[in-house]
């Protein structure tokens, strides 16, 4: 088997996590894997939603969109169509749900923050390129609450980061580009914390069902690429 871009069965495309890209944002990070880039943005309110008011706890969301040309063809904007996909609230729901699991609502206080994840080019894996910016960014804006004084302690209690591996022509292989993506006998997200504990896993059979021993195999190329990934995290932190 060999994979189009060349790369072996366990080896992530290029990692890049470029923090403060954005400049007016309380946090930011531009993830880029491989051909495929997100721009994340963390943005503070202090404020929690009407339902949490009162409650002495915050709040950590998110949104998730495509440009109309991130991809080969233009998409027109969901502003324009007047609603969000399935699939785009799917996905956003997801990163938030990803975002809480390492955040103690109750020392963040009640103030939101908002990450938004902004999809600027798609080559495979943009659900798990925003978890893993968006991780950097919101890290980013708590760092700033804590140096204003405004929290006595961090928040954040873990990494979280995710990644894509399917089974490409037979083979379990991690971090799916589109064109393997697209090609796929089976395709899942790993969404794991530092410590290598389990958030969420999505896994579909595409072309043909597959056995236990490749889910697990899987599961061991998402670990050892999730940690990959938190060394990147830590490395563009340093940075911040």
């Amino acid at each position: 088997m060999s994979r189009p871009s060349g790369r072996t069965d366990e080896q992530l495309r290029t990692i890049d996590l470029e923090p403060g890209f954005a400049k007016h944002a309380e946090g930011s990070c531009m993830a880029r894997f491989g051909e495929t880039h997100v721009l994340c943005t963390a943005s503070v309110e202090e404020r929690v939603p009407p339902w949490m008011r009162n409650k002495g706890r915050g709040w950590v969301t998110a949104e998730y969109g495509m440009l109309p040309r991130a991809t080969n063809t233009r998409t027109d904007r969901e502003a324009a169509r007047g609603k969000q996909s399935g699939r785009t609230q799917e996905i956003q729901r997801l990163i938030g749900r990803s975002l809480r699991v390492v955040t103690n609502l109750d020392t963040l206080g009640e103030r939101q923050i908002k990450v938004d994840c902004d999809v600027i080019q798609a080559d495979g894996g943009t659900r798990t390129a925003a978890i893993t910016g968006g991780f950097v960014a919101l890290a980013i804006a708590i760092k700033g609450l804590m140096d204003q004084g405004a929290l006595k302690q961090s928040p954040i209690e873990d990494h979280v980061a995710a990644i894509s591996c399917g089974i490409f022509d037979g083979t379990p292989v991690a971090d799916l580009d589109y064109a393997e993506d697209s090609n796929a006998g089976a395709d899942a997200n790993f969404v794991m914390t530092g410590a290598g504990n389990i958030v969420e896993v999505q896994a579909t059979a595409e072309g043909a069902v597959f056995g236990r021993n490749e889910l697990d195999r899987l599961m061991d190329l998402a670990s050892a690429g999730i940690a990959e990934l938190v060394v990147h995290q830590k490395v563009a932190l340093e940075k911040a």
